[in-house]
């Protein structure tokens, strides 16, 4: 079972006994380099992923932990990033050819009781590909449209972090207002 933290991993491997063994991968694996190209617009949106080393170093632990196991279940956070999450280790692990014959599932859970994790191990399903598909259109907005306007606002306003779809979308909107006010000629009626 793969959940995201550690201390998760602790209480849900009590809550399921000695016949499973519950590890965590501490979040993504795997993400867009910061680079040109990572995000190919005129290719269907095609993405690039990296595995920085951390990634590596959890992705080998998670390979060591899956050998001779029958099943594999993905129990990431119940959210779009906890599905992308379980949808790259699985893309990853299957990439390696880890996973062979293995089975893999996901379940989810929205608190961690030992009746709700029963619950949830009860009812596998396979990755939700809505979900992940939410996931890369995010993650190809951020980098196509934030990617472009954090420079700019980095410039403009020092400290500041990064713009994503939800600022960019913000400040088009702040920017088409005040155009509209800048062109507005009063007219007496």
């Amino acid at each position: 079972v793969i959940v995201e933290s550690a201390a998760k991993a602790q209480t849900i491997n009590k809550y399921l006994g000695r016949d499973f063994n519950v590890i965590a991968c501490y979040g993504h694996v795997r993400d867009l380099p910061p680079k040109d190209g990572s995000v190919d617009p005129d290719n269907d949106f095609a993405m690039l992923w990296e595995m920085d080393a951390k990634g590596a170093k959890r992705v080998s632990a998670i390979a060591d932990a899956v050998k001779g196991a029958n099943k594999v279940i993905l129990a990431t956070d119940p959210d779009r990033e906890g599905e992308a999450i379980s949808w790259h280790l699985q893309g990853v692990l299957a990439e390696a050819r880890k996973l062979g014959g293995i089975e893999v599932k996901r379940v989810v859970f929205n608190e961690i009781t030992k009746t709700a994790i029963l619950e949830a191990m009860k009812h596998p399903r396979d990755v939700d590909s809505d979900l992940v598909e939410a996931y890369l259109a995010r993650r190809a907005l951020d980098f196509l449209v934030g990617f472009t306007l954090s420079p700019v606002l980095w410039r403009r306003m020092p400290g500041s972090r990064s713009a994503g779809r939800v600022q960019s979308v913000a400040l088009r909107i702040i920017c088409e207002r005040e155009t509209e006010i800048e062109r507005f000629k009063a007219q007496d009626r």
